[in-house]
């Protein structure tokens, strides 16, 4: 199984030059096993898939964690979409007082983009996530609601005997820098659990995140803290907030390295990273 980070950056998409060493667009990986793929998000990142082994598949699955704006203001430059011989499926959170396809819709609608959904030409199926772990292909498929404004799910995705966690926007527990000692109050523990890959939000550094509780992200030392408390092998530091010049967020993450003490790899994400599980 192998995961592409096609986008890294949280809130919005950034072109400066100060952002281009992690990336500059906003969330979307590509996991794919063989000739199968599975999209999660659909920040700008989407428009930089390669859509060649899409088309002759002729379907195409996009799961959603949220509907925040940097997770999905690339669904509508996404090209299988004006493709009439693609099935596109979009998987996304329910836990709302209207449908899935209602808040999709108010987004890609005019005023805010010129195409209704019930006029592009692809086929378009909009479905909520069940409440309980689903096959897509050789892929199962387990989402679950984590802390975060939304309702926004994490997901944990698993192929034969690897699987990746991919929590972008999280705060494992809201106003405190260390987690609770008891793990079934602990946001998103389950997915993560003992995951060979951790994708995780670590927007903040430890000060900022003080001003920021509440806000629905983690800083580095709690995304780390995170991955150790879950036993996952693995932690790619995501979700890099875009007020940040790479030359602060490399060293925000020195400063953290310097005094780490963990033994599992950890690194910051890279948009067009190429990651094998």
């Amino acid at each position: 199984m192998k995961v592409i980070l096609h986008g890294t950056r949280g809130a919005y998409p950034s072109s400066r030059i100060e952002n281009q060493t992690y990336g500059g667009n906003t969330p979307c990986i590509e996991v794919i096993d063989g000739k199968d793929r599975l999209i999660v998000d659909a920040g700008t990142g989407i428009v930089g898939l390669d859509f060649d082994p899409i088309y002759k598949a002729k379907r195409m699955d996009i799961l959603l964690t949220h509907l925040h704006m940097d997770h999905i203001q690339g669904l509508a430059f996404c090209k299988p979409l004006f493709n009439p011989q693609m099935e596109v499926n979009i998987w996304g959170p329910g836990g709302s007082n209207e449908p899935l396809q209602t808040r999709l819709n108010r987004f890609m609608s005019p005023p805010l983009f010129p195409i209704p959904i019930r006029d592009i030409p692809s086929r378009i199926v909009i479905q909520e996530i069940p409440d309980k772990e689903m096959d897509i292909g050789p892929f199962k498929i387990k989402g679950e609601f984590i802390s975060h404004p939304g309702p926004t799910l994490g997901y944990r995705i698993s192929c034969g005997n690897k699987s990746i966690a991919y929590l972008p926007d999280h705060e494992p527990v809201i106003g405190k820098n260390h987690l609770f000692p008891e793990d079934n109050w602990i946001s998103g523990f389950s997915l993560a659990y003992g995951s060979d890959l951790l994708i995780h939000d670590s927007q903040y550094s430890r000060k900022e995140y003080e001003n920021k509780a509440g806000w629905g992200h983690s800083s580095i030392a709690m995304a780390a803290e995170f991955c150790s408390r879950t036993e996952a092998r693995r932690l790619v530091l995501f979700h890099h907030d875009p007020g940040h010049t790479d030359e602060q967020r490399t060293e925000m993450f020195r400063k953290f390295m310097k005094r780490s003490e963990y033994d599992f790899p950890i690194e910051l994400a890279v948009q067009g990273q190429e990651i094998e599980i």
